[in-house]
């Protein structure tokens, strides 16, 4: 079966065409004019996955690219993420994000109308809530920066196209996931920062995020993808284990034996700043859903993963120390 990843040279994008190469999958991947550095992350199927190039903002392209794989599958993961530098300069976030999406999906609905598209929407979406308490799907969407705007428009119009025009769609709402070597989040932060001996900055120290192991969050689209039970529906992803980000810093402090400096309360110099007054405190996921209907279940936990993301850490600095001589 042939399936097309829009972000596939991404995190979780990477991970999961790995794994649907592993299952047999004939892997697309859609992709920018990239150097060979960001294909880093595919060396290990590199040969076996067949990339296009095209653009999320242009619909021709996108056209093209689903009209030349004919998929059974889209799974789109495209997307500018680093939310604090929404706030900045929102412009790309809305036209990557969600003229991407619209782009999307009236290329399958033009050119490959049996497709299931499979969508990385976010945990973002919800925003701040009235209680402090695990979030449904049902609950109001009160996106808290350009980021998760551009995110939730695309969620409400794939949502909207699944009625209207039958696309047949299914959406995920992840919360944080962790568990390679990438820069750019909170977990990622703290552990490049203590194995490197530099002060850490946790700026938000008492609000509480979930985490969730890379492996989990891969599960989840795989089972996505193999039942029908998926389709028109919006799922949470989540593994139910909140921390404040004091907790979190302090684990991974206890597991590498850091000695040095946590500064809490501020962030580190230079770092793009989140309107404080908007950042929700506290947002976990009711995660029941996808549990009852496809069966998922988180199988790491948190200490554990966060045991296995140092030693990734670990092993690539002693291959890009190897590779540097």
């Amino acid at each position: 079966m042939n399936v097309l990843i829009t972000g596939i040279t991404g995190f979780i994008g990477s991970n999961l065409a790995i794994k649907l190469i592993e299952e047999g999958y004939n892997v697309y991947g859609l992709i920018r004019h990239t150097s060979k550095r960001e294909l880093e992350n595919l060396k290990p199927v590199l040969d076996k996955i067949r990339l296009i190039e095209g653009d999320l903002t242009t619909y021709h392209s996108i056209s093209t690219a689903i009209n030349a794989t004919q998929p059974q599958f889209v799974l789109h993961l495209g997307a500018l993420t680093p939310v604090r530098s929404s706030f900045e300069n929102p412009f790309p976030y809305i036209q990557t994000n969600f003229e991407g999406t619209v782009n999307i999906v009236h290329a399958i609905l033009e050119r490959a109308p049996k497709a299931r598209l499979i969508y990385a929407s976010t945990a973002e979406v919800y925003g701040w809530q009235e209680k402090q308490e695990p979030v449904k799907e049902t609950a109001p969407l009160n996106p808290a920066s350009p980021y998760a705007i551009s995110k939730e428009a695309s969620d409400q119009y794939i949502r909207m196209a699944t009625k209207i025009y039958g696309l047949m769609a299914t959406v995920l709402r992840p919360i944080n996931t962790y568990g390679r070597k990438v820069k750019g989040f909170l977990t990622e932060y703290l552990i490049d920062s203590m194995l490197n001996m530099r002060t850490c900055y946790v700026g938000a120290p008492n609000s509480v995020r979930d985490y969730m192991f890379v492996a989990d969050h891969i599960k989840a689209y795989q089972l996505a993808m193999n039942s029908d039970k998926a389709i028109g529906g919006v799922f949470n992803v989540s593994p139910g284990n909140p921390v404040t980000n004091k907790e979190l810093a302090e684990m991974i402090k206890k597991i590498i034996r850091f000695k040095g400096k946590i500064i809490y309360g501020s962030y580190p110099p230079g770092y793009p700043q989140r309107p404080a007054q908007w950042d929700p405190e506290y947002l976990v996921l009711d995660s029941t859903k996808i549990r009852t209907v496809l069966g998922w279940k988180p199988t790491v936990t948190l200490k554990e993963g966060l045991k296995r993301t140092v030693e990734i850490w670990k092993a690539a600095v002693k291959q890009d120390s190897f590779e540097a001589r």
